[in-house]
């Protein structure tokens, strides 16, 4: 074994940068010198694991990430069945279902192979067919237990018992795909963060297929590329969000069959639109019968023993990242999504949970000394730079995102840089901020400065995804931008002609907040689905204080269709914001460059590429001739979040093209002056024709 891990890292001396020369985060960032030799021992353990993996190169990480290939049941290629647990602990392990009247039979014991922990199980055709109801019913020392497969590909919950079992589930005619290659649109990357089962106007549970009819073409129509499916992986409690996951590589079948799925997807593709997955590998639910909790009566067969077993906030389990069988089984759950339903990529949640032996929980990370203080699982951080990586081997153009909170350097860089290998990091300061300021903040005291800071605060080596609200703030507990803007007064006064004071206020700081953070974005830009035009409510899914109801588990899309009311402003001028950043070619390319700010006058300006973007944050005073050096040429006003058509007064005439005054100080430069007028509460952007 010593010898294998050996050859493994001479055989990966590619990977490592030389001694003599700094390691790529580092490289980019001085201030990581002092801790150089963690990152490289982070990095050098990682092209460890993979040599140590795939048996030093003989095979490529995605031919070693082909668990559920070979675990679970499939039919062979004679016609018949085949059945494989990973189960150390068990004893003796039956396949008990519809088949068997659900006893335990011979006929369908499996038989445990050698000292791998694996069992095994073949059957004739005629023994089962698609659509039969099935589990294992598992023994070991001193226990036994019903359990669904830890590599159950279909799990379906009964409408009356609400008990779940796997299902047998062998089509005749498998899915044939319409789109068979794909390539995501990643300049800017535009998601729309959506849940299947809320997207529906009625109050029920939505579908793989409305929302493929229904909801899609919005999406399409509002200009997003990407859409970041919530809640695939099958969980036994709606209400978590799809958090609590069970069955790793099951989709919800309470939204539809896997065939519905496949069509959501195929469908997104067609209209260029990419499918990415909020896939849960920070953590399991507790759930013993339906879940990975016990499955064969060692409840450390998947997890941490001792005091990192349970999540302490999230009353959930932590994988053990350091055993190469649990390394296995999540390394193939990602190949399985992407190759079994084209998903090009991933937003991979809790990440920081991963990262920290603290989970994160009351950590401030001020310095870089936190990052780097032996606090963290290098576990979980080899998992997630081996994830990437495999990724990334089976698609390139793949898009991972990592929900990060502590900052972590090299999150998002590439693993040849020594970093973990995202394409993305979720920029988590911007909705706090926003959400601050509002709290806190008089509209008279908000400083352009600090805003431009915190929209364009983010490490230069790294790209992320802006964003001013996403599920988090839309849960019952928290707030949405526009219900802290407007709150009840959403309920009176959002009728066209019928605005108060309050409400005038909301619609014009919902698109500048909006405005302000894609314009400044460097890689991507999110937001979820009904946000766009200021959905009203909380999102609260059926629970017993409740009364099991769906009536706010679900989008009002009425509101936005409806031209009597004000909602449309809003879902209008979110569409012609994205149009606006999309008409600028190779807009993530294009540097932020600043071009005044002055926080007495509560003016912004920045220009990307010909675009130049204005905000006036003051809530009282207008401003006439305002000027702004840029450079010298004809402006056109292509968005103004003031014009009448998004809910605005219309004060300016956005007909008038702009021409720069020439200024001798400046003319070598060939600048001029722009000169604007910028009403209160209101942005404008231009372009050099």
């Amino acid at each position: 074994m010593e010898k294998r891990v050996m050859k493994s890292v001479s055989r990966s001396k590619r990977n490592v940068t030389p001694r003599n020369q700094h390691i790529g985060v580092v490289a980019h960032d001085s201030y990581l010198e002092p801790f150089e030799d963690a990152i490289r021992g982070r990095h050098e353990h990682a092209v460890w694991k993979v040599g140590q993996l795939t048996d030093n190169g003989k095979m490529t990480l995605s031919e070693f990430a082909n668990g559920y290939e070979y675990f679970g049941l499939h039919k062979t290629s004679r016609g018949g069945w085949v059945f494989r647990e990973w189960a150390p602990n068990a004893t003796d392990i039956y396949l008990v279902g519809d088949f068997n009247d659900w006893k335990e039979n011979e006929k369908y014991r499996c038989t445990r192979l050698k000292e791998s922990g694996n069992w095994e199980l073949r059957l004739p055709s005629k023994a089962m067919k698609h659509g039969d109801l099935f589990k294992i019913h598992v023994k070991w020392n001193g226990g036994e237990g019903e359990r669904i497969p830890a590599w159950a590909q279909r799990v379906v919950q009964d409408s009356t018992t609400k008990i779940f079992s796997a299902q047998v589930w062998a089509p005749e005619e498998a899915y044939t795909w319409k789109k068979k290659a794909f390539r995501p649109k990643k300049d800017p990357l535009l998601i729309y963060e959506c849940h299947i089962g809320m997207a529906q106007d009625a109050e029920k549970v939505g579908t793989y297929t409305e929302f493929k009819d229904n909801v899609l073409p919005r999406i399409a129509k509002d200009g997003y590329n990407c859409i970041q499916v919530m809640a695939i992986q099958e969980h036994p409690y709606y209400g978590s969000f799809g958090y609590h996951v069970s069955s790793f590589f099951a989709p919800s079948s309470r939204f539809g069959t896997p065939e519905e799925l496949k069509a959501l997807i195929d469908a997104a593709h067609g209209m260029g639109i990419a499918v990415i997955m909020d896939i849960v590998h920070s953590h399991a639910v507790k759930n013993e019968v339906e879940g990975l909790g016990n499955l064969a009566g060692d409840p450390n067969q998947f997890f941490y023993p001792g005091d990192r077993h349970e999540h302490p906030a999230w009353d959930s389990l932590c994988f053990d990242y350091g055993k190469d069988k649990v390394m296995h089984f999540l390394l193939s759950n990602c190949k399985y999504w992407m190759e079994e339903y084209h998903f090009d990529g991933f937003r991979f949640d809790g990440v920081t949970s991963m990262l920290y032996y603290s989970h994160g929980l009351g950590e401030a990370f001020t310095t870089y000394q936190d990052y780097f203080n032996g606090h963290q699982d290098d576990n979980a951080i080899c998992y997630l730079t081996l994830a990437n990586k495999l990724i990334h081997e089976i698609n390139p153009y793949a898009i991972t995102i990592a929900e990060e909170v502590s900052g972590m350097p090299g999150l998002a860089a590439k693993f040849e840089d020594g970093g973990y290998g995202f394409n993305y990091r979720l920029a988590m300061n911007i909705p706090d901020y926003w959400i601050k300021t509002i709290k806190e903040q008089k509209d008279e005291n908000w400083k352009p400065s600090s805003i431009f800071w915190e929209i364009k605060n983010r490490r230069a080596d790294e790209q992320t995804i802006s964003y001013c609200e996403s599920h988090d703030q839309a849960l019952v507990g928290d707030k949405t931008i526009i219900f802290r803007l407007i709150d009840a007064d959403m309920y009176w006064h959002f009728k066209k002609g019928d605005e108060n004071g309050t409400v005038h206020r909301g619609i014009a700081l919902h698109k500048m907040i909006r405005l302000a953070t894609v314009a400044a974005m460097n890689g991507g830009y999110l937001n979820f689905m009904g946000n766009e035009f200021g959905h009203p409510e909380w999102i609260d899914f059926p629970r017993e204080g409740n009364g099991w109801s769906h009536k706010y588990a679900r989008r009002q899309w009425n509101l936005v269709d409806n031209p009597e009311l004000d909602y449309h402003y809003l879902g209008d001028f979110d569409r012609a914001m994205l149009e606006t950043v999309k008409s600028e070619k190779k807009f993530n390319e294009t540097p932020v460059q600043e071009i005044w700010h002055n926080d007495g006058d509560q003016v912004l300006a920045f220009m990307r590429g010909s675009l130049v973007f204005v905000f006036n944050f003051s809530p009282t005073r207008s401003y006439t001739d305002y000027g702004f050096l840029v450079p010298a040429g004809a402006y056109q006003v292509v968005l103004n979040s003031d014009a009448c058509d998004f809910g605005g007064n219309g004060l300016a005439d956005d007909s008038v093209c702009h021409f720069t005054n020439p200024d001798p100080l400046y003319e070598k430069d060939n600048k001029g002056w722009l000169k604007l007028y910028i009403p209160a509460r209101s942005a404008v952007v231009l372009r050099l024709q």
